[in-house]
C-alpha cells in the first residue's frame, strides 16, 4: 500500500489513486526529510559516503594522538587508560565505521550502475541498512559524553579478548556499547548484503551474463556472501560476552569452566574474512582503474574473477594464523600454516594479472591511476609480509609486535585506502559532474604516499627490535626512540594529505571544473550516463553485448541506438518507467534500534531504581521498531511510474501513476 509518495504527486494525485488510504507521509525533493526518506540506491551511496568519511577523519585523529604519546619515550600526552581507549576506538572505528562503509557507498552508487539496474532489488531494505548503521556508530561513540567513571567509550581492544573485557576487568559499561554496537553493524552489514546479491543475480540487463560482470560488481558479489557467511560468528561471540556481562554466565569465566580461547576462534572466524571484506572491494576498484588508464582491457578477466572467489572461500580456512601462540598444538599450526601459504597463490595471481594490464599499455598517469599504482606497490609489501606471518617460527617471534603493526596497515591503508581513494577520484566526476584538479590531486597523492611509508616502515624494525604494540609508554634506553620520532612524523605529513585531500574534493564539489560524461573514456555501463546520473538511472535499460559493455556502444552507435529506440517504445507502451516511492519507515525502524540498543547498554543491570527507566527505554524502542517495520511491511511495491520526453526529462506530473 502506498503510504509515501513521490514528492512530484500532490495530495489531489493521491485521493485518485486506486490505493487504499492508510495515512499521509509526506516526502521532499530537497532538505533533511528528502535525506531521511529516500530509497534512491545513489543518494543512500552519498550518505554511506559521508558518514564513512567522517568516521575516517575521526579515527585519524585518534591515531595522531597515539603517536603523539609516543613520539618520546616516557610521554604523557595520553594516560594508560586514555591510550587503551584511543587504540581500541581507533581500531574499530578505522574497521567498522570508515573501511567498510565506504566499500559499501561504491556498492550502492556504482554497483547498479555497472549491471544496467534502475535501483537495488529492495531499495527500503538499503535504506534501513544505512540508518541501521548509523545507529551503531552512534552507540559505538556515544560513551564519549557520559561520564567516564562508569562509562566512558570502549577500551578493551578493537579485537575484544575475553576474559579482559568480563566485568571482573572492565566494570564500567564502555564494552557493552561496544557489543550493543557492533552488533547493529551487523544486522546493517547483513541487510545490504542480502540486498547486493538478489540486485546482482536478477537485476542485470539483458545481455549482462556472469562473465561479462565487471570485476568491481563480482568482488561485491563475494564480498556480500562473506559478510553473510562470516558475521554469524561474531553475533554469537558477542551475545555470549554480553551473557557474561550481565547475566553471569561462563562461556568465557574459567573459573565457572569457560573457555576464553573460545572467544578468539569465534572473533577470527569472522576476523579474517572480514580482511578480505575489507581488501576485495579495493581490488575491484582497481581492476576498474588500471584498463581505463592503460587504455587496454583488464588482463586475464576469468582468472582475476576466480582469484577472487577463491580468495573468499580461503578466507574461512586461515582465522588461526592470528593464534599461532595460544598453544593448538603442531597439527593445527601446520593446517593453519599451509592454508594461510596457499591464499598468497589467488592473491599474487591478481597482482600478477593486474601489473599484466599495466604491461604494454598506453599509460595515462592521472590521480586515479597514481593511487591505484600506490595500492599495487603497498599491497604488495604488504603481502609479503604476511607471507612471512604463514611460517608459524616467524610468527611467534613478531606476534604482537610493531611487525604487525606495519604488516596491517600496509595492507589496510596501502591497500584497502589507497584504492578507496583512487575510486573517490576516479567516479567523482560521475557522482557530481566535476572534476578534481591534477595538479592539487597528485599533490595529495604524494604527501600521503610519504607520510604513510615514513610512518609504517620504521615500524618493521621496531617490531623486529622488540616493541611490544600496545604499549602506551616506553624507557628511553630500549633502542626505539629515533624510529618512533620518524613514524610520528610521518603521520602527521600523512594527516596533512589528508586533509588536503578532502580539502581539494570539497573545493571541486563547489566549484571543481564541470565535465561532459565519460571524462576517462571508461570502459564500463556506468559511463554512459549523464553526471550526475538521473533519478532513473538508465532512460532505457541496455542490452549488453560484450564485457566492457560501454565500450562496445561507443563503437557500434547505430546498432545501439536502434535497439534503444525499440526498448524506449515498448517501456512507454507498459507504462513508462516504474519507481519506488520515498519511506520514511526504515529510517523509523532504524531509530527504533537506536533507542532499543541504547535502553539496553545505558543503565545498571541489577535491581536498582534505574531498571524502570531501562526497561521503559529498551521497550519503548522496541515499540518503535515494531511500528517502523509494520508500516514498512505494508508498503508492498508502492511506487509511481515516470514517464520521460524524447530528451529524457520526465513529463508533466499529471502523467505519473501509481
Amino acid at each position: 500500500m502506498d503510504l509515501a509518495q513521490p514528492a512530484h504527486l500532490t495530495k489531489e494525485d493521491h485521493a485518485h489513486s486506486a490505493q487504499p488510504k492508510i495515512l499521509w507521509i509526506p516526502t521532499a525533493k530537497k532538505g533533511l526529510l528528502m535525506w531521511l526518506t529516500t530509497v534512491d540506491h545513489k543518494k543512500i551511496g552519498f550518505l554511506y559516503g559521508f558518514f564513512a568519511l567522517f568516521f575516517f577523519l575521526v579515527g585519524g585523529f585518534e591515531a595522531l594522538l597515539i603517536r603523539a604519546q609516543l613520539m618520546f619515550p616516557n610521554n604523557n600526552v595520553l594516560t594508560a587508560q586514555q591510550y587503551n581507549t584511543m587504540f581500541t576506538m581507533h581500531g574499530t572505528t578505522m574497521i567498522f565505521l570508515a573501511v567498510m562503509p565506504l566499500s559499501a557507498a561504491f556498492f550502492n552508487f556504482i554497483m547498479p550502475l555497472q549491471i544496467g539496474a534502475r535501483d537495488v532489488a529492495f531499495p527500503r531494505l538499503n535504506a534501513f541498512s544505512l540508518w541501521t548503521f548509523v545507529a551503531g556508530a552512534i552507540i559505538l561513540n556515544i560513551g564519549w559524553f557520559l561520564p567516564s567513571h562508569t562509562h566512558g567509550a570502549p577500551d578493551g581492544g578493537w579485537f575484544g579478548y575475553a576474559p579482559l573485557t568480563s566485568k571482573n576487568f572492565i566494570p564500567k559499561h564502555s564494552i557493552d556499547y561496544w557489543v550493543m554496537g557492533l552488533q547493529l553493524l551487523g544486522v546493517a552489514s547483513i541487510a545490504a548484503s542480502l540486498n547486493f546479491i538478489v540486485t546482482i543475480i536478477n537485476l542485470r540487463a539483458p545481455g549482462m551474463t556472469m562473465m561479462r560482470l565487471p570485476v568491481f560488481t563480482w568482488m561485491t558479489l563475494i564480498t556480500a556472501f562473506l559478510l553473510i557467511l562470516s558475521f554469524p560468528a561474531i553475533t554469537i561471540a558477542l551475545v555470549e560476552l554480553m551473557m557474561d556481562r550481565n547475566f553471569s554466565t561462563n562461556f568465557f569465566e574459567v573459573s565457572g569452566g569457560g573457555m576464553p580461547i573460545l572467544w578468539q576462534h569465534l572473533f577470527w572466524v569472522f576476523g579474517h574474512p572480514e580482511v578480505y571484506i575489507l581488501i576485495l572491494p579495493a581490488m575491484g576498484i582497481v581492476s576498474e582503474i588500471l584498463p581505463t588508464f592503460s587504455r587496454k582491457p583488464l588482463y586475464g578477466y576469468p582468472i582475476v574473477v576466480f582469484s577472487g572467489a577463491s580468495i573468499g572461500f580461503l578466507g574461512f580456512a586461515v582465522w588461526s594464523h592470528h593464534m599461532f601462540t595460544t598453544g593448538m598444538g603442531a597439527v593445527a599450526t601446520a593446517a593453519f600454516s599451509l592454508l594461510t601459504m596457499c591464499i598468497a597463490v589467488p592473491t599474487g595471481v591478481k597482482m600478477f594479472n593486474l601489473i599484466g594490464t599495466l604491461w604494454n599499455g598506453r599509460l595515462m598517469m592521472r590521480t586515479p591511476m597514481m593511487f591505484a599504482l600506490g595500492f599495487v606497490w603497498m599491497f604488495m609489501i604488504g603481502g609479503f609480509s604476511g607471507v612471512m606471518h604463514s611460517a608459524a617460527p616467524a610468527d611467534a617471534q613478531q606476534q604482537d609486535s610493531y611487525f604487525v603493526i606495519a604488516h596491517f596497515h600496509y595492507v589496510l591503508i596501502g591497500g584497502s585506502i589507497f584504492a578507496l581513494l583512487a575510486g573517490i577520484h576516479y567516479w567523482f566526476p560521475l557522482m557530481f559532474g566535476r572534476k578534481v584538479s591534477e595538479f592539487w590531486g597528485k599533490l595529495s597523492f604524494w604527501i600521503i604516499f610519504i607520510g604513510f611509508n615514513v610512518t609504517f616502515f620504521p615500524m618493521h624494525f621496531l617490531g623486529l627490535n622488540g616493541m611490544p604494540r600496545r604499549t602506551f609508554t616506553y624507557d628511553a634506553n630500549m633502542g626505539w626512540n629515533t624510529a618512533n620520532f620518524i613514524a610520528t612524523i610521518g603521520a602527521f605529513t600523512l594527516g596533512v594529505g589528508i586533509f588536503i585531500y578532502f580539502a581539494v574534493m570539497v573545493y571541486t564539489y563547489l566549484k571543481g571544473e564541470k565535465v561532459a560524461k565519460d571524462v576517462w573514456d571508461a570502459r564500463t555501463l556506468e559511463w554512459s550516463l549523464p553526471n550526475p546520473p538521473p533519478e532513473y538511472n538508465f532512460r532505457v535499460i541496455p542490452t549488453v553485448h560484450a564485457r566492457d559493455a560501454w565500450w562496445y556502444e561507443k563503437h557500434h552507435k547505430e546498432e545501439i541506438a536502434k535497439e534503444n529506440a525499440e526498448h524506449a517504445k515498448a517501456e512507454s507502451e507498459h507504462g513508462g518507467i516504474h519507481m519506488p516511492n520515498n519511506s520514511i519507515w526504515p529510517f523509523v525502524a532504524a531509530l527504533g534500534l537506536l533507542v532499543l540498543g541504547i535502553g539496553v547498554t545505558y543503565f545498571e543491570s541489577d535491581w536498582s531504581p534505574g531498571i524502570h527507566a531501562k526497561l521503559g527505554t529498551t521497550l519503548v524502542g522496541g515499540l518503535i521498531a515494531f511500528i517502523g517495520i509494520y508500516f514498512w511491511s505494508i508498503e508492498g511495491n508502492a511506487g509511481y511510474h515516470l514517464h520521460l520526453d524524447e530528451h529524457g526529462n520526465p513529463v508533466d506530473d499529471k502523467h505519473a501513476k501509481h
